[in-house]
């Protein structure tokens, strides 16, 4: 397979900067570094803190984003798929997006993309074992916040020379199907609000849409829930492609300390067994790491029995298994000549999941890609 004929794409979790919002919960100059900082060791062999090796730097800073972009695309990484939330009527963490990496990203030769992440936002930054998980923000639209929401996305983005097109169709994902039916009033209704967006794009000059459903299997954040009959709901709402965000989406993890290794048996399994229950086409997703426990109060005893964020954790996230996933995941694309490989992720940190470098490991990982599937530069 020709490297320009598959993108190489990272979620980028956008929670590194000052917000009104945070602010408003957390306290002034609140970001999820504070999370981060706190983070240590919970048990024998647990792997924390993660440090990262440039430092806790301000991701809506323009020179900061410069040298993110750079780093991904000299390693490999053609695009970052950007968690996109709108609470509210507006959108939320959406600043080094909008003012640091879009006023860039051509002259870098690095595409983007739109996650909506429509999840409802909760109290966990950090969760208190024992407390509630209090509804900060509501994940579920209406017809007409669906159509502000989606009159945003083709105003400010999909106009940008750098937004990322798979076949020539802007490329939008929507993480929570439940989420968007329940508030949309039913399948019938939210079908009719994804053709009307269709429409939309079409009349503004986009083109039509590609749009993408994340799948998972099981529960994650304390608010997830998963759809009945996902692949017949995906079918009948009209989407064009599905794939996943994070391995932990899908597989179990039995132990404490669960190895990467049988983790990626599962997900290279998992691969075929999406793309066969789905009649989309699977796009391929490849996990760094998973342990979510920085956001947890360090006090508490870390107990997976209590659920997220109090998980079992993949162990072993070395460079060399996360670099036998990539060539796996590159076998599964030249064999399906699928256009799209995700990677989770570019930056969560607090859920043990990054390509950024840190002080364990440098820029292992990010090597790795360039490893395996080269540039396309």
């Amino acid at each position: 397979m020709n490297r320009r004929e598959v993108t190489v794409a990272a979620y980028y979790f956008p929670n590194y900067h000052v917000d009104p919002r945070n602010e408003r919960w957390h306290g002034e100059g609140w970001t999820e570094w504070e999370v981060l900082k706190k983070a240590g060791p919970r048990f024998e062999g647990h792997e924390q803190p993660r440090v990262p090796l440039h430092g806790c730097e301000d991701e809506a800073d323009p020179a900061v984003m410069a040298r993110k972009i750079e780093m991904a695309t000299e390693h490999g990484v053609d695009a970052f798929i950007f968690d996109w939330y709108w609470y509210s009527g507006r959108p939320y963490l959406e600043r080094p997006l909008e003012t640091a990496f879009m006023p860039i990203a051509a002259d870098h030769d690095m595409k983007f993309a739109v996650m909506w992440a429509n999840h409802h936002w909760t109290n966990i930054h950090p969760w208190k074992s024992g407390t509630e998980a209090t509804e900060l923000e509501s994940g579920s639209v209406d017809a007409a916040q669906f159509r502000a929401a989606t009159e945003y996305l083709l105003e400010r983005y999909f106009h940008h020379p750098a937004y990322l097109r798979l076949g020539d169709r802007p490329y939008l994902s929507i993480y929570d199907l439940p989420t968007l039916v329940d508030g949309l009033g039913g399948i019938e209704s939210t079908r009719t609000a994804l053709d009307d967006l269709r429409s939309r794009a079409a009349r503004a000059g986009h083109g039509d849409v590609h749009l993408n459903a994340i799948t998972r299997d099981q529960p994650v954040l304390p608010q997830d829930g998963v759809a009945l009959d996902e692949a017949v709901l995906v079918s009948r709402l009209g989407f064009d492609s599905v794939t996943s965000y994070v391995w932990a989406h899908h597989h179990p993890l039995p132990t404490l300390l669960t190895p990467y290794p049988d983790v990626l048996e599962q997900a290279e399994k998992g691969w075929e067994d999406l793309a066969a229950r789905f009649e989309q086409p699977y796009y391929p997703n490849v996990t760094v790491g998973w342990d979510p426990s920085p956001r947890t109060v360090q006090s508490d005893r870390y107990n997976p029995g209590l659920g997220y964020p109090h998980t079992n954790i993949i162990s072993d996230c070395t460079p060399e298994h996360f670099g036998q996933a990539l060539e796996k995941a590159r076998t599964y694309v030249e064999k399906t000549r699928t256009p799209l490989v995700t990677i989770n992720a570019w930056n969560e940190w607090t859920e043990g999941t990054y390509l950024e470098p840190d002080t364990i490991y440098g820029y292992g990982h990010l090597e790795q890609i360039r490893r395996v599937f080269g540039t396309s530069r």
